[in-house]
């Protein structure tokens, strides 16, 4: 697998949020925003201090951000995605806005929602495993399983080229090659 490759299935512990997990006053302070930074280890520092100090420290990839209803609420601002992203962490949550979910995939972020009652399947620290390909969530501490809509394969053909940026670059290349007869 290349470094930039996508990761569809994700072990590793679960770190658990209700509901109305906030961007902008929740996941990073709005002055990112503000100050339009992009860069992950100017971020990272700051992801979650306002409601969880320290936790960035103690992400690692593989693990798992799991999220009630109305997870990223508010303007669908990047700089906490881009963290989570930078860290190798993926996203579960119950219910999300639709500028949230373009968001996510236009950055290339795998997620899953629409998985009504997965906080109370999962407990903050909690080994789980999870496939987003198909939807497939176990929790290794609790030694249950549970089934969930599965991103949309479009979603994870964005994703797989990773988001925008990545369809852009293919659809660029690949406009390339026909200009010069598939010589690239």
């Amino acid at each position: 697998m290349s470094p930039d490759a996508v990761r569809w299935r994700y072990r590793g512990t679960a770190h658990c949020f209700g509901d109305d997990l906030e961007h902008d006053a929740h996941m990073i302070p709005f002055e990112f925003v503000i100050r339009r930074v992009t860069e992950p280890a100017e971020l990272l520092p700051h992801l979650f201090e306002a409601v969880r100090p320290g936790l960035a420290a103690r992400m690692k990839a593989g693990d798992v951000l799991v999220a009630g209803q109305r997870f990223g609420k508010g303007k669908a601002h990047i700089q906490a995605y881009i963290a989570l992203k930078a860290i190798g962490v993926a996203i579960v949550c119950e219910s999300l806005p639709y500028n949230t979910y373009r968001a996510l995939v236009g950055l290339g972020l795998p997620f899953m929602s629409g998985c009504e009652g997965v906080t109370g399947r999962v407990a903050d620290g909690e080994e789980i495993e999870v496939d987003f390909g198909t939807g497939e969530f176990i929790n290794h501490s609790r030694g249950t399983r549970h089934a969930y809509p599965p991103l949309p394969p479009q979603a994870r053909d964005i994703i797989e080229l990773g988001g925008t940026e990545g369809v852009l670059r293919d659809w660029w290349a690949r406009a390339r090659a026909a200009e010069h007869g598939g010589r690239g």
